[in-house]
């Protein structure tokens, strides 16, 4: 069978095709390879390894995840290097960028006699001008150098509450460096005397807001101690210290360390102070008190050189006698050791018994009534001692009941007075006196009372002395503890008007009726425990918008003016309260209702932070178009008097109604 022309062609077209196909296929797979391959050299190359290439035909898959978008970028740049950019398809992802943290604002600011330094950063979006004022008006003048660099980014959350303490701070502390951040205020201050360190920490502790983290070290000038005195004792109580003094921060430590070693527990610390007898003043002291740990107990006073040891009644006199040995002869040159192993003493507190040692008895109660009992030398003595503790404690709350005794011993009269001065360092407790021995117990608000007892009768007693101090602190006796913050003071204040405005009767400024009852309110509050507190305050009276603008100021001011007046007549100390009307300007409440009017129409008293702008003395503060003699115009007097200009009183709880 002969195959045709047509078929042989067909079958040879067939064929050719078929070729090419496959051919094609195979250069396709080469160029793919090829591509592939060629791109990642190229981004391995140029270090891009997390590229992950793919290919699809003719095309290229780039995949991965970029570190950032310029990384992807050049990514593409470098495969459109290797093979057309329109054969390239970009899968890759790039990594989320991190929000840029915001940098750590601070503020350090440096305040001495020179002024006040400021460095630091803060956002730039807090008033500038306003944290100038707030510096130029805590240094009163002095220069104020400022460094502070802003950075563009949102406040943190707490820094303006931080920063607005820190100022307070600055503004209490005349020498001082005060760091402030968004969540803590650091302070460094020196203080004019141990009484004002106590003071400003505590109106520091109470005014700190409860998100501020607060650090404070206050100093005081080293103070100089008369006698330089150091009290330790060992008894069934434990081991403890009635004053401890050091001359340096070494010697204290030296000196801790010792009690430590003969038993201390509780943590304590010794004054700082001028006046040490001798450089090796830390020396003695722990001779004295590593005697005093080997004899088992009893108590060793320094008063200035004089050094005193009082061994327990129940020490041997065999260890007595070596101890005391052993410590006479290896204390430095300038102590004189005085030493007693005494009799068992029984205090019966009466100054009555017949039995035992003569007695003399003072107790103070708790109320501040003072009770005299037991033996007096003589009749001068009698008077001497009733005189000084009238003087002491007051005249109407003495009772004085103590007997003539002329066979007491020498010294006597001294031990009297000294117990009588001891007994006043107290709020309430008793002080018993015998011929050798003192005893004081009590409370006392004083946190130092126990050292300045133990000093006062190291001093008055004189050599070999045994007393006993047995004085607990109480904060809740402490003035300067207690004393309120000027915050809490204003919120008193606020308090009292919350039960019942200061008003007035219609287009009066007089203060009448129940309102005489709050100013006396008022005024005891800023009699009471407010008077030691630094308060400066401002009455702010206040009007609704009904009448004229400015016969409104000028009524506000007219009823603040009353309300210090009022004031100064109940012998407030007014020296830092200023009185300014603001008329309408300061709406608390909707004018348009006769409530919201009501609560317009008030005084306010509330601490100055910054200096009040100058008023000029020709206007008085009256808005723009004003008279500025304060005469009502035509339109003023045609006022119905329903509004401020005849308004009903002002304050911070509501008013009577019209």
């Amino acid at each position: 069978m002969r195959v045709g022309p047509v078929v042989i062609s067909a079958t040879a077209l067939a064929a050719a095709a078929c070729l090419s196909l496959v051919s094609a296929g195979v250069a396709a797979s080469v160029v793919e390879r090829v591509s592939q391959a060629g791109v990642r050299n190229a981004l391995v190359d140029n270090g891009f390894e997390w590229v992950e290439v793919g290919s699809d035909g003719l095309q290229v898959q780039l995949s991965g995840t970029a570190p950032t978008e310029a990384d992807r970028f050049r990514a593409l740049s470098i495969t459109g290097e290797v093979v057309e950019s329109s054969r390239v398809i970009d899968n890759m992802e790039v990594t989320p960028a991190n929000p840029v943290e915001s940098p750590e604002f601070t503020i350090e600011i440096l305040r001495n006699g020179e002024g006040i330094s400021l460095i630091g950063l803060i956002p730039a979006e807090l008033d500038r001008e306003q944290i100038a004022r707030d510096i130029a008006r805590i240094a009163d003048g002095a220069e104020v150098v400022d460094l502070l660099e802003t950075a563009d980014y949102p406040v943190p959350d707490g820094w303006e509450t931080a920063m607005d303490f820190g100022f307070e701070a600055l503004a209490r502390l005349p020498r001082s460096k005060i760091s402030i951040t968004d969540e803590a205020v650091r302070i460094t201050a020196i203080s004019n005397s141990g009484q004002e360190k106590r003071r400003l920490e505590a109106e520091l502790r109470r005014a700190v807001p409860d998100a501020v983290d607060l650090a404070m070290d206050i100093s005081a000038p080293r103070p100089v101690i008369t006698p330089f005195t150091l009290r330790f004792l060992i008894d069934e109580d434990g081991a403890r210290f009635d004053a401890c003094s050091a001359d340096t921060e070494e010697a204290a430590a030296r000196i801790l360390a010792a009690a430590r070693k003969a038993g201390l527990a509780e943590n304590v610390t010794c004054t700082l102070g001028l006046g040490v007898p001798t450089p090796a003043w830390s020396t003695a002291v722990t001779q004295g008190i590593a005697a005093l740990a080997e004899l088992g107990g009893g108590s060793v006073t320094f008063s200035d050189a004089d050094v005193s040891l009082v061994a327990l009644d129940t020490a041997t006199q065999d260890d007595f006698d070596r101890v005391v040995g052993e410590l006479e002869s290896g204390l430095p040159d300038v102590f004189s050791l005085h030493s007693v192993l005494p009799e068992p003493v029984a205090v019966d507190g009466t100054g009555d018994a017949e039995a035992g040692p003569p007695e003399f008895v003072a107790t103070l109660s708790p109320e501040g009534q003072v009770q005299i009992r037991g033996r007096v030398t003589d009749e001068q003595q009698r008077e001497a001692v009733e005189s000084f503790a009238r003087a002491r404690f007051g005249i109407e709350r003495v009772y004085a009941a103590a007997r003539v005794d002329d066979a007491l011993p020498d010294g006597w009269p001294v031990r009297v007075l000294s117990g009588l001065q001891a007994l006043s360092e107290l709020e309430h407790g008793a002080v018993v006196v015998q011929p050798a021995f003192v005893s004081v117990k009590g409370e006392t608000g004083n946190p130092e009372a126990r050292a300045e007892i133990s000093r006062l009768l190291s001093d008055k007693l004189g050599e070999s002395q045994n007393f006993e101090i047995d004085v607990v602190y109480k904060k809740a006796f402490d003035p300067i503890a207690n004393l309120p913050s000027a915050e809490e003071c204003v919120r008193r204040i606020n308090a009292i008007q919350s039960d019942q405005k200061i008003a007035f009767d219609p287009g009066s400024t007089e203060i009448t009726g129940n309102s005489i009852g709050v100013v006396d309110r008022i005024a005891d509050v800023l009699k009471g425990s407010c008077s030691e507190v630094e308060l400066v305050l401002e009455i702010g009276g206040h009007t609704d918008s009904q009448g004229r603008e400015v016969m409104n100021l000028e009524l506000s001011q007219a009823r603040a003016d009353a309300v210090l007046e009022g004031l100064m007549a109940r012998r407030v100390l007014t020296a830092d309260i200023t009185a300014r009307g603001y008329g309408e300007t300061t709406p608390i409440a909707d004018n348009d209702t006769e409530q919201g009017r009501e609560e317009n129409r008030r005084i306010e008293f509330r601490l100055v932070l910054e200096e009040a702008d100058p008023v000029d003395d020709e206007t008085a503060g009256a808005p723009d178009g004003a008279q500025a003699d304060g005469a009502p115009d035509a339109e003023a007097s045609d006022d119905d008097g329903s509004g401020d200009g005849a308004d009903n009183g002002s304050g911070t709880a509501e008013a009577e109604q019209q």
